[in-house]
């Protein structure tokens, strides 16, 4: 009987020897066993859960910039001629708006910045020194869509404006609570700069972080607020500050945070260079807010007033007064007629609180007196001299600067911006027309949405919207009756006989 014997036998137990010696040599090495390497190699890698988590927060940026980036509008400010008003701001900080203060280069003729829509209705949030001193403003929004707009409402102080486009059905942001907003907080800066007629680089999206609140930054317009204006000394001290990158060309933008509020409108750069160092600044959406509901219903900003000049307190004034704390705000002098002053507030008083609201710094002092309305009742306490005091001041009402520019929306003899009249003997002479009758453009105004679309002073109207113009008048009744937003078609013929059309949209 022949036997079969199995070569599986020699082979395994030789497996069995080499694993046992490969053992043995890695404890000599001092290798890893199998669970520390599978240990190693797990931490060597993020975790499930780590890039859950990173792809969740990728996700959030993408559905805001989504949503928010269609409200986002470019703004055009067009200046008929000299130079525009200079906003002047402290040294090392910039705004996107022109030359810095120390250059004597004219503004450009040509300028704008961001904004964002509020209301379906057309309503949009900005910066007063993007449309501030323009003869035309120009909206174009994500689909490319261009509406002339007219100024609802503008304030120098605080750099907010407000103005409107013919226009319903928006997407619009939501304002958000700018009180609630916390350091270290995600945030992301949209805008829609343009760069020149091809609109490069138009509607971007930075991110980044809250990085301090209540920053200072005085923002004086001497073109509105002469040195013997009591408003001159009126300053922005409540700044958000972010690290999102503002490019040239965003101011006015909003500033959007993980729910896809709008927080802030930003507004300026801090920079040694001229550009962007990691330094951008957003006007507080509650303070923007507050404005935009004054602009849009008394035309001008309503500022509660306690009436007194104040200072930040430092440490000698905190051992003089005897303070608690370094913190406070430290009551220097008064206005004429000051109400802080009629309440028994007295020079070097420190406030620490209004209506229960601690005030640690003079930009918070002005944040909290602006909730409020004049004529509105404060509880105002101080500490005077280790002695703590409480007064009840009534607010009094901060002086209206008077606004020396003109609004948009009440330029020219038409809204289209073109004089019409009858077609003369008279008249055909002077434009080398051979036959009298009908309707001829006299007079185009600068920078209007006839001049946009190239009408020239001696074109006769010949239709208007498919209608067949005979007289001057009619064409005059034709343009009266058009609505804003819409779009007037009209055909013109040259000196020469020739026919074009020109589809211009109403403001």
């Amino acid at each position: 009987m022949i036997r079969h014997i199995s070569r599986k036998g020699p082979l395994l137990t030789f497996a069995a020897l080499a694993f046992l010696f490969g053992l043995g040599l890695a404890s000599a090495l001092e290798w890893p066993r199998g669970s520390q390497a599978a240990a190693s190699l797990q931490t060597s890698l993020p975790r499930r859960a780590e890039i859950r988590q990173a792809a969740e927060l990728s996700d959030a940026f993408i559905a805001i910039a989504d949503a928010v980036t269609p409200a986002v509008v470019r703004i055009q400010a067009e200046r008929v001629g000299g130079a525009a008003p200079r906003r002047l701001l402290p040294p090392g900080f910039r705004d996107f708006f022109g030359p810095p203060d120390e250059e004597e280069a004219p503004m450009p003729q040509l300028a704008g910045g961001s904004g964002f829509i509020v209301s379906p209705d057309g309503l949009i949030l900005t910066n007063n020194h993007v449309i501030e001193g323009a003869d035309r403003i120009t909206v174009s929004l994500v689909d490319r869509r261009s509406y002339e707009a007219t100024v609802v409402g503008r304030d120098a102080t605080t750099d907010v404006a407000v103005i409107r486009i013919a226009a319903d059905r928006l997407p619009s942001v939501q304002l958000g609570n700018s009180e609630e907003a916390r350091v270290g907080e995600w945030v992301l800066a949209v805008g829609n700069p343009g760069f020149g007629d091809t609109n490069t680089l138009d509607f971007t999206v930075t991110g980044g972080i809250i990085s301090a609140k209540g920053r200072p930054l005085a923002i004086i317009n001497r073109e509105l607020h002469q040195s013997d204006n009591p408003a001159a000394s009126y300053a922005i001290e409540d700044f958000i500050q972010t690290d999102a990158v503002i490019n040239p060309g965003n101011s006015g933008g909003p500033l959007v945070n993980l729910r896809g509020e709008v927080i802030g409108i930003n507004t300026a750069i801090a920079s040694t260079r001229g550009s962007y160092e990691g330094y951008g600044f957003a006007i507080p959406a509650n303070l923007a807010r507050r404005v935009m509901s004054d602009l849009i219903e008394h035309g001008h900003v309503r500022r509660a007033l306690l009436g007194i000049s104040i200072g930040s307190v430092s440490a000698e004034d905190a051992e003089v007064y005897k303070l608690p704390s370094i913190s406070g705000v430290r009551v220097d002098d008064f206005a004429d007629d000051s109400p802080a002053r009629r309440a028994g507030l007295e020079r070097h008083d420190v406030i620490v609180a209004v209506n229960g609201e601690r005030v640690e710094r003079v930009g918070q002092l002005q944040r909290v007196v602006a909730q409020y309305r004049p004529g509105d009742i404060v509880d105002v306490e101080v500490v005077r001299y280790g002695e703590p005091h409480r007064f009840r001041v009534r607010l009094t009402q901060a002086p209206i600067p008077e606004d020396p520019q003109r609004r948009v929306a009440a330029r020219g003899p038409e809204r289209l911006g073109l004089e019409v009249a009858e077609l003369t003997p008279t008249l055909a002479r002077r434009y080398g027309i051979d036959r009298p009758g009908g309707a001829v453009v006299v007079r185009v105004e600068p920078l209007s949405p006839a001049q946009r679309k190239d009408v020239q002073e001696g074109e006769r109207i010949v239709a208007i919207d498919r209608r067949t113009v005979g007289s001057a008048s009619e064409a005059q009744a034709l343009l009266r009756a058009a609505r804003p937003g819409e779009v007037l078609s009209l055909v013109l013929r040259d000196r020469g006989g020739r026919t074009r059309i020109a589809n211009i949209r109403v403001p």
